[in-house]
């Protein structure tokens, strides 16, 4: 499962969606909609792949996630 974490709201409330394969949870009204899109986004390339997200390796999460505009963390090769 997805889950996206907003930390920057200021005006009090608390925002909740809930999606197929995703949960996000505050964040102010505008970060919390691009999480949305990114979510949605996250799931339309996985219905052109006809897959799920239970059943991609670690490649394709990146290689979808950076698609849609996600920040992804460097792959950690075991080199420091």
């Amino acid at each position: 499962m997805l889950l996206g974490l907003g930390l920057d709201n200021k005006d009090g409330h608390v925002r909740v969606t809930k999606g197929e394969n995703f949960r996000l949870l505050g964040g102010s009204s505008q970060t919390h909609e691009i999480m949305q899109e990114k979510a949605i986004k996250f799931n339309e390339q996985l219905g052109k792949r006809h897959k799920t997200l239970d059943n991609i390796d670690e490649g394709e999460f990146r290689d979808i996630a950076r698609k849609v505009g996600l920040k992804v963390p460097r792959e950690d090769n075991g080199k420091e």
